[in-house]
């Protein structure tokens, strides 16, 4: 069966992972009709936005789509493409797995652990206001009415927005996903404590949801507390699930605990689709230069092939990344002991080493 798929090359270094990244998937023998769409800097000049209508039409028409890091400029430029895609195609949940692989140097070496992030809601909705904005003397003024403590001069504001049913689906996400993929937990995480109306809601509506779901054990941890477990013993927590900042934040904790954004993948679903890509920056200054590690794009992949039912090449294309990282040999200079490892590889040459480990795994198979 083929599938059809969107792929985003991205920009600086994203068009080489993503090369690497395709041939690894194709070597796995499944079949994808991949619908090439740029998107980002290297079109703005061209079409006038980083994200073209023409891609939203690609994704929302193929449903799924892998895609590569793409730059986004601090505090000036084009807005995120990220964000944009998620809003405009609802993609509701962020998800993002973190596993310990031998030969990754980490300070634990049994995590496997799932973030699932609410991609839409909490203090990223964009309710945000500056001091010297009129509007908002007027709604400080309406704050104070209404029972607010007074805020200090020249104060910015932004509004915290938690829904019952945004609430609902991400928690109904967590739990399927469980289910799905036999996982024993999912601890809901919050900070209820103090924002009893907004988080305590996020909290009860889990509660609520997490009753139709009795062959999943559910608990809740408050969000600081979650982050000293984390760091003291994130082998006791399975998948955990929580509104959009949190998620922002401890996703990226959690991939440290595993080696680093460089080894994370992840996924950003909804109803009309789902995006898969690498979780880290595109890292122009490298780009053209065949440098960057490709694990957390293949690993990516092995999402996608996930979701698209392909669960065998799934696994063989994770075992053969697995197993060139543990050898250590042909890896690329962050996964060396020390980064200026004269034995180090590039992309292209680590994309080699995988497909070599896949066919030899389908070799020795054959020759039994």
């Amino acid at each position: 069966m083929s599938h059809s798929v969107t792929l985003i090359p991205g920009d600086g270094t994203g068009p080489e992972i993503m090369a690497a990244t395709r041939r690894a998937i194709e070597a796995t023998g499944v079949e994808i009709a991949w619908d090439v769409q740029p998107a980002g800097a290297c079109v703005i000049e061209r079409e006038g936005t980083p994200l073209p209508q023409r891609v939203l039409d690609s994704i929302k028409r193929n449903r799924v789509a892998l895609k590569g890091p793409i730059t986004t400029p601090v505090g000036r430029g084009f807005p995120s493409v990220n964000v944009a895609l998620r809003k405009e195609l609802d993609l509701y949940a962020n998800l993002r797995p973190c596993k310990t692989y031998r030969g990754v140097r980490t300070r634990h070496d049994n995590v496997n652990l799932v973030v699932v992030r609410e991609n839409t809601e909490d203090l990223y909705v964009g309710l945000e206001l500056g001091y010297d904005d009129p509007r908002t003397g007027d709604l400080v003024s309406k704050l104070e009415s209404l029972g607010s403590k007074p805020l200090p001069p020249k104060s910015s504001v932004c509004l915290k927005a938690i829904s019952v049913e945004g609430s609902r689906r991400i928690v109904t996400f967590a739990l399927e996903y469980a289910r799905a993929n036999r996982r024993r937990r999912v601890t809901i995480v919050h900070k209820a404590n103090i924002m009893k109306l907004t988080d305590g809601l996020f909290l009860r509506i889990g509660q609520e949801v997490a009753r139709s779901y009795p062959d999943v054990e559910v608990n809740d941890v408050i969000v600081d507390n979650m982050c000293m477990q984390l760091v003291q013993k994130p082998e006791l927590y399975d998948v955990l699930v929580m509104p959009n900042l949190y998620g922002d934040i401890l996703s990226d904790l959690c991939a440290g605990l595993v080696g680093g954004l460089g080894v994370v993948p992840g996924a950003n679903c909804g109803e009309l689709g789902a995006v898969f890509e690498p979780i880290h920056g595109s890292a122009p200054k490298y780009a053209g230069q065949n440098k960057v590690n490709p694990t957390a794009a293949m690993l990516s992949a092995v999402m996608m092939l996930r979701h698209l039912d392909e669960r065998e090449a799934a696994d063989q294309l994770e075992r053969a990344i697995s197993r060139v990282i543990a050898e250590g040999k042909r890896v690329t200079y962050d996964l060396k002991p020390r980064p200026n490892d004269p034995t180090a590889v590039g992309t292209s040459q680590f994309a080699d080493a995988v497909i070599a480990a896949m066919h030899a795994t389908t070799l020795r198979s054959q020759s039994r």
